[in-house]
């Protein structure tokens, strides 16, 4: 099914093929997560996420205009779920319980990882001094599996031709960000050096 365009495997999964439908849940649902992580949500938010992702699809199956579009669609949906979901959990407030404090600490110490973390809270304020394209085209470069470049096309609306580029530009600017804070961002990979059109 890899080989079939976006376009049949939606009809025929609006036509009730599992095959079809599991392959388009294959083919981007890292996509999915990639836009849930880049908003920060936590492991079971952002499955939530692409869940209802998927669910809206489900519900939209026989509306969706131009299906070759449907990448841009899904990440679009996802970060209005993820907005979404931002808002709600602002409004809850966590229980307090007593016992909670009678646990034992079976963490690391407190300064095992504080260099790790200060270093990756840098990086973020770099990453999030960039533009707010080049943020986005990172995130969804950064997912494992890499999505194809088609893909990121059609989530982005980008020619293919600009998304390499693109991408070389954004980790440049991210770089000098790096190094005007002393940190060394040498080797940086996108993990999408061999994505194909």
């Amino acid at each position: 099914m890899s080989q079939v365009s976006v376009t049949e495997l939606l009809r025929a999964a609006e036509d009730g093929d599992v095959a079809a439908w599991n392959s388009l849940v294959e083919r981007f649902t890292n996509l999915l997560w990639s836009v849930a992580r880049g908003h920060r949500l936590g492991g079971a938010d952002a499955a939530d996420v692409v869940q209802t992702t998927w669910l809206r699809l489900v519900e939209n199956l026989g509306r969706i205009q131009d299906p070759e579009r449907l990448p841009g669609w899904l990440a679009t949906t996802a970060r209005h779920e993820c907005l979404r979901t931002l808002r709600r959990s602002g409004r809850e407030l966590p229980t307090q319980t007593d016992d909670a404090f009678d646990l034992p600490d079976t963490g690391a110490p407190l300064d095992s990882g504080l260099i790790t973390e200060e270093r990756d809270a840098q990086l973020w304020q770099c990453f999030e001094a960039l533009q707010p394209r080049c943020q986005r085209l990172l995130r969804i470069l950064l997912a494992d599996p890499a999505p194809s470049y088609a893909d990121v096309s059609a989530a982005l609306d980008l020619p293919i031709g600009s998304i390499g580029p693109t991408r070389g530009r954004c980790l440049d600017r991210l770089r000098a960000l790096a190094r005007e804070r002393g940190l060394s961002l040498a080797g940086l990979h996108t993990g999408n050096e061999g994505a194909t059109s």
